[in-house]
Parts: C-alpha cells; sequence; structure tokens
C-alpha cells in the first residue's frame, strides 16, 4: 500500500460514505441524539484550545487530544461530533496494519447522508502525519466531512497532499494497534466490506458479514 493508493482510496471512501462486531443501532441519547445528529448546521460551536476525547472501544479505551491551533477547522468538527455522539457505534471499517486505522462513517445511513454535504475548508497543514496523530481523510480539496484516521506509523509523505493533523492519541496507542485488521482494505485491494452496500445499509451490513469489526461504544470529550 502507497501513500499515493491510499490518498485515492480515500477519496472513493469518503465520496461514497462508509460506516464501520456487533453494537448497538444507535448512539447515546437515543432518538433525541438522532435528531441533534440530522442537522449539522447547528454543531458549529468553537472548540476549546486543547481538548481530550475518550474512546471506549471493543479493544478497550484510547485518548485523543486535540489542539485546536494545528488545524482549527478539523478540531471544531471533531469537537461537535464527539460532543454530539456521532462516533457511538462507528466501525473502524479499514484498518491496515503498519499503516492506519480509518473510521467515522454513522451506522445509521439516513444520519450519514446528512453530513456527506457538509463539509468544511482545508487547514494547512502544521504538523506532520507521525504515528498516533489523528487526521480527517478527504475527497478533494475542502472536502473534510467526518471521516478520521489514525496513523500507524510515521506517514510524512501524506503532508505534501494536504492531510492535516489536528491531534494524537496520548494514551491507549496499544489499544489502537490491536484493532481488528484481518479485511484489510476494501476490495479488490482486500477484503473488507463493498462501499456501496455501507452507505445503503450501514452497520447491519457490517454486523451480518464483517463481524470481526471492532467499534466504537461511545466517545466523550473528557471534562
Amino acid at each position: 500500500m502507497t501513500l499515493r493508493s491510499f490518498a485515492l482510496i480515500t477519496v472513493g471512501l469518503a465520496a461514497l460514505g462508509l460506516t464501520g462486531r456487533a453494537a448497538p443501532a444507535l448512539g447515546q441519547g437515543g432518538v433525541g441524539a438522532s435528531a441533534t445528529l440530522r442537522n449539522p448546521a447547528a454543531l458549529t460551536e468553537r472548540a476549546p484550545a486543547t481538548f481530550k476525547a475518550s474512546f471506549d472501544t471493543s479493544k478497550g479505551t484510547f485518548v485523543i487530544e486535540t489542539t485546536r491551533d494545528w488545524a482549527p477547522n478539523g478540531a471544531d468538527r471533531f469537537y461537535n461530533l464527539v460532543k454530539n455522539g456521532f462516533y457511538n457505534d462507528v466501525r473502524f471499517f479499514r484498518v491496515i496494519g503498519g499503516f492506519m486505522a480509518q473510521f467515522g462513517i454513522h451506522g445509521t445511513p439516513a444520519i450519514q447522508a446528512a453530513w456527506r454535504g457538509a463539509q468544511i475548508k482545508d487547514d494547512p497543514v502544521t504538523q506532520s502525519n507521525q504515528r498516533a496523530t489523528v487526521t480527517f481523510a478527504t475527497a478533494g480539496p475542502n472536502t473534510r466531512t467526518t471521516q478520521l484516521f489514525i496513523s500507524y506509523r510515521d506517514n510524512a509523505g501524506l503532508d505534501k497532499q494536504g492531510f492535516a493533523p489536528f491531534g494524537r492519541v496520548i494514551s491507549g496507542m496499544d489499544v489502537v494497534d490491536k484493532l481488528y485488521n484481518g479485511y484489510g482494505d476494501g476490495a479488490p485491494r482486500g477484503k473488507g466490506p463493498d462501499q456501496t452496500r455501507l452507505q445503503m445499509e450501514g452497520n447491519a451490513y457490517l454486523a451480518k458479514e464483517f463481524g470481526m469489526l471492532d467499534y466504537i461504544k461511545s466517545a466523550t470529550i473528557v471534562p
């Protein structure tokens, strides 16, 4: 897997909208959370200068520390997504050992569809894509929405392609290292989920045919 092919595949993933073991059908907050998440335009709160987000997953817990100055637009979007429960029950749908773990497509197709057009403007790349950094996936310039990846290795080659890290895993990187990677990339490069079915069927499809995928139980802002 080359850095260039990563960028190209990211385009496909972001454009189609994907989701990533069997988890509950909807994130914390139930119906209220669902209604909130269907209105991206209302979720634009400015993030604190620094903040931590805790991810409780099927493999354990990891914590991301975000520094807004690194990538303000990305930090603000991440803050609002976590605060409002977007990443709850989301699967790590594309995990490539020695490269990165990608996630960030809601398991309810209607909610993900609401975010597909909620793109944010690019941030300048001020930090390198080193191991444990957290970065938005893109579908080209100014197309970031909800998908993220955590680098397993130093991926500095992504810097020139415009991938702007906004945070870093500061604890639990061993948990991220253990995320299930047996499916690898999506077809035809790997045995991973079909993108069209993911868009149409969400977590129900993944639970039925990709039951080994790890998932986020809940993601919360640390007080």
